[in-house]
């Protein structure tokens, strides 16, 4: 995977956030519930986004974050710099010390176009334009599985 867990359910949570009324703090165990993820590791989730300014908090029984800006200024570069830096567009893909155009890696330059795409599309697409694809299409934003329709009965009714 090329972002890391912590920062796949980053993303996942903040375009749940768009979602919502943006004057709204949305509590953390309905966003933990909603998304299938750990309400404690969220929690220290959403604690890193509310340092970098990218979420704000409110504490009591009202409580809960909501983004800072409007979703269509937060772009999912924003969160991935938030929670992951920069490293995942410096880094080689093969883990080598030191990999670059002086001293590439077998795959160096290959990754260094995907590399540069996917950097370009992360800095692209905002929290909102995700949101409104979602709620266009239908897209799932959780861990739960479609079901599958359940088969109609193999057993035909005897002809009349």
């Amino acid at each position: 995977m090329l972002l890391s867990k912590t920062c796949s359910y980053a993303i996942r949570a903040t375009v749940f956030l768009a979602m919502q009324p943006p004057d709204r703090f949305i509590p953390v165990r309905a966003i933990s519930e909603k998304l299938g993820i750990s309400f404690h590791f969220l929690t220290k989730i959403l604690h890193e986004l509310t340092a970098k300014g990218i979420l704000s908090s409110f504490r009591g029984p009202n409580g809960g974050v909501k983004l800072t800006k409007n979703a269509n200024a937060i772009s999912v570069m924003d969160i991935v710099l938030a929670i992951d830096s920069g490293d995942v567009f410096t880094e080689c893909v093969l883990g080598l010390e030191g990999c670059g155009d002086r001293q590439p890696c077998p795959i160096h330059d290959q990754w260094s176009i995907v590399r540069e795409s996917i950097k370009r599309v992360f800095e692209s697409v905002t929290l909102g334009g995700v949101a409104s694809q979602i709620e266009r299409e239908g897209a799932r934003l959780d861990d739960i599985l479609l079901q599958e329709p359940a088969p109609a009965s193999a057993e035909k009714e005897p002809p009349e």
